[in-house]
């Protein structure tokens, strides 16, 4: 077992992780989120060519439509992994078609504005202001609930102390990811919301397996003082944490490289949120129980 002293150290990573979160708000306040679809509205329109396009001479093709399009998102990918004779591209407009009268004529100013180019539609996502507001409240709600049902989890299984580290670490993992999102323009949509509440439970695995082992070790060891205790007990877990955490990063990492955009927002999620909700299980989660611990010491000593 190895003896490392990771709680006399602790005002070091808390002052690192606040400095983090300070950057994490302030890129989110300047720089924003990228929305998708799913969050802000508008259309998102596979479509595919036999002859190669530059994104500005899609653009200028759009423009012909409606001058409003030059603001529009173009990504062009390849869903096959490989060659092939056709030419994707991921179009992605702030206007939503509700009719399908609407969308044919949407469809139609495409094949005037690109010719003799067999453009075919893979697919055509539609989501109204309206829709998106609500999904994107719905989604925000989800993530404010399971915090509070995590929270009477662990206040009940350990003590409420317990509960307040758990959630504030939490808390850090999300604001620190979130700063992540937005640092690199990664698409904040519901598969984004997916990584959110399955880092909430892979974090709070972790810190479970500290917890359960503080709480061994403190009845074991009834004279020996919170500190010391703690650091007993993240030494003892230390091995399996890393490992666990080692393995499931390898996967997700994996994911982020090879499984597409289609799920790119849900792996860069997981990809940061394993790193950052392993540190915040060690260094964030535990110093905030001893503080806790201390100072109801000290209120019932009084």
């Amino acid at each position: 077992m190895p003896n490392i002293d990771f709680v006399g150290k602790r005002s070091f990573f808390i002052y690192l992780s606040i400095a983090l979160i300070l950057f994490s708000v302030i890129v989110i306040f300047v720089k924003g989120f990228n929305f998708g679809v799913d969050f802000s509205g508008g259309s998102e329109i596979i479509v595919s060519f036999d002859k190669s396009y530059t994104i500005d001479e899609l653009r200028n093709g759009l423009q012909t439509i409606n001058p409003d399009y030059a603001t529009a998102k173009i990504i062009q990918t390849n869903p096959g992994g490989g060659t092939s004779d056709q030419f994707f591209y991921i179009i992605t407009v702030r206007d939503s078609f509700p009719t399908l009268e609407e969308k044919q004529a949407f469809i139609n100013s495409l094949e005037q504005s690109f010719p003799d180019s067999n453009l075919i539609i893979e697919q055509f996502n539609d989501v109204s202001g309206y829709a998106a507001r609500e999904i994107r409240s719905y989604a925000w709600y989800a993530v404010i609930i399971a915090l509070i049902v995590l929270l009477a989890y662990i206040t009940i299984r350990f003590q409420f102390s317990y509960g307040v580290g758990a959630i504030l670490a939490l808390a850090h993992d999300v604001i620190i990811t979130l700063g992540f999102y937005s640092l690199f323009g990664i698409e904040m949509n519901l598969t984004a919301i997916a990584a959110f509440l399955t880092l909430a439970g892979y974090s709070l695995n972790d810190t479970i397996v500290v917890y359960d082992r503080i709480r061994e070790n403190r009845t074991k060891n009834r004279g020996m003082d919170i500190e010391r205790v703690t650091n007993k007990s993240i030494n003892e877990v230390i091995v399996r944490s890393l490992n666990t955490s080692l393995t499931t990063f390898i996967v997700v990492f994996i994911m982020l490289l090879l499984g597409g955009r289609s799920i790119a927002s849900f792996a860069f999620g997981l990809t940061v949120g394993v790193i950052i909700g392993t540190y915040s299980s060690l260094y964030i989660a535990s110093p905030i129980v001893i503080g806790m611990v201390k100072r109801r010491k000290k209120t019932q000593k009084a």
